[in-house]
């Protein structure tokens, strides 16, 4: 192989269509050339947004809300479980199985809610998603019983699991690609800025306007209303919109979706299992870093309820920052390349974040959440040029909450085993020592998440429409110039003669 042909095939390998055909070990020898920042170039980030028309403005905007108020849904409880534990007599940790199971079941929600997008469109199980959101937060509010607290809360679970894979699938797909990193890192910053707001509505009505902790979560059942209405305003996204075509093109639709899902699976099944570890290592991630973080302010270094509020704010501010400017440069450098970068100088800012003891700790906060939230900024993206096209609702959202699921104990883990290191009480209070376990958990999920970074592949910039889908083609028995076809509303030139060589031409790959 000469240079110019080696140069062309790592830059495949590392970027773009999938490269079929490449032996095991072949893949493995590619994983550090294929690292190599691609020092591609990149508009200005501005300019980048500005290839933006008004509807995929909106289409990222709906999104970005919804995903937004999932991410303040399930920090109500992460911020109020001191009150919660008091409300139903039961410990933080038994608290934290409410957080524990949400996460849980966050799986069931997004293989439901995934395939139904993938075959009847975004928009109707986006707006099935927030009435749930509704209805359950309203139910939180009123629970009596522990019991009932941890019922609730599983629904939860189901109904948050199905908004992610939809709302990345309704930000991006439609988007021009010079701007799909930096709308990448926008979009998941939409979990930060949620728990941002989660925050400041704490704050605001947690013990303050009588009720206890239940005002903030009959408030959370306000603003889906708004989204429903905004996501009632837009069709479907253009990229569905083809799909449907030229699955309408053939007498059984249904057939044909069920015969994408049997190629994609025969096809993608490895990738599918790396995309569900890499998931898993990112859920550890963020709510490792997150979820105990307020507790431990509060109970080990006895912040008061106004300096938890203020670093949670600044955390969530470095949290955002990075996520935009991680998603951007990944544009520039590679997904790869950006995830296990950001990731060495966050696990490098662990011990600050953990053993400041004073309000200073503030600034290590900001930071070790602006490379957690930086890393998570380039995950919509790269899962969205990772998918099947066929499912890609259904594989972004699914891989995503199965990491969840296998991450959902983090939460729990860390306060059970934050509870065999006792500090002394303050009075009635007991103390633990929350910040030495949050450090070494955290420290182990940023190894491993480097390493399946290193490890997993790379389709920087790949096309999202069907006309480029090889398993579409492969289920249309069809060549990209007739999907082309169908897609443009021109199906009667792609007639039967043009179908049955199509067909042809598979069985004789097939042989």
């Amino acid at each position: 192989m000469d240079e110019k042909t080696e140069a062309e095939h790592h830059a495949h390998v590392g970027s773009g269509e999938p490269e079929e055909k490449m032996s095991a070990g072949r893949y493995a020898a590619t994983r550090f050339s294929t690292l190599k920042p691609a020092y591609d170039d990149a508009p200005n980030p501005f300019k980048a947004l500005s290839l933006l028309n008004t509807q995929q403005w909106m289409f990222f905007l709906v999104a970005f809300f919804a995903w937004a108020w999932d991410a303040f849904d399930f920090f109500t409880v992460s911020l109020t479980v001191e009150d919660l534990a008091e409300t139903f007599d039961k410990s933080k940790a038994d608290i934290t199985w409410g957080i524990t199971l949400v996460l849980m079941l966050r799986s069931v929600g997004a293989i439901i809610f995934g395939l139904a997008a993938d075959r009847y469109g975004r928009k109707w199980p986006f707006i099935v998603n927030n009435v749930l959101f509704i209805i359950l937060e309203l139910g939180t509010g009123f629970c009596n019983t522990y019991k009932e607290f941890l019922a609730v809360r599983a629904l939860f679970g189901i109904a948050m699991g199905g908004l992610y894979g939809n709302a990345a699938a309704t930000a991006l797909e439609d988007c021009p690609e010079a701007a799909r990193g930096i709308l990448s890192g926008m979009l998941q910053q939409g979990y930060a800025f949620g728990y941002l707001l989660a925050t400041i509505f704490a704050r605001a009505f947690v013990n303050t306007v009588g009720h206890g902790w239940r005002p903030l979560f009959w408030f959370g059942a306000g603003p889906p209303v708004l989204i429903i209405i905004f996501r009632l305003c837009l069709p479907e996204t253009q990229a569905y919109r083809e799909r449907q075509r030229v699955r309408e093109a053939s007498p059984n639709a249904a057939k044909v979706f069920m015969e994408e899902g049997k190629v994609a699976l025969k096809r993608h099944w490895l990738l599918l299992v790396y995309m569900v570890m890499l998931m898993a290592g990112f859920n550890f991630m963020s709510h490792g870093s997150q979820d105990l973080y307020p507790t431990m302010l509060s109970n080990q270094y006895n912040f008061s309820a106004n300096e938890v509020t203020v670093t949670q704010v600044v955390a969530n501010l470095g949290a955002m920052t990075g996520g935009t400017v991680v998603g951007y440069c990944s544009s520039i450098f590679g997904r790869r390349f950006s995830i296990i970068f950001i990731s060495i100088i966050g696990g490098a800012l662990l011990y600050p974040y953990c053993f400041v003891d004073s309000p200073r700790i503030i600034a290590p906060a900001f930071f070790e959440q602006f490379c957690v939230q930086g890393a998570w900024g380039v995950i919509p993206i790269h899962l969205m040029e990772l998918s099947p096209g066929s499912f890609r609702t259904f594989v972004v959202g699914t891989s995503y909450q199965l990491g969840n699921l296998v991450s959902s104990a983090s939460s729990t883990i860390e306060a059970t085993i934050g509870e065999r290191f006792p500090l002394p009480p303050k009075g009635k209070v007991k103390r633990y020592e929350y910040g030495k376990v949050i450090c070494i958990f955290m420290g182990c999920v940023y190894a491993y998440v480097i390493l399946l970074t290193l490890l997993g592949p790379e389709y920087r910039n790949r096309a999202f429409d069907v006309a480029h889908d090889e398993d579409m083609a492969e289920v249309a028995h069809a060549d990209h110039t007739m999907i082309q076809k169908i897609v443009a509303g021109d199906a009667g030139r792609a007639n039967s003669e043009d179908i049955e060589k199509g067909k042809k031409r598979a069985e004789d790959v097939n042989v």
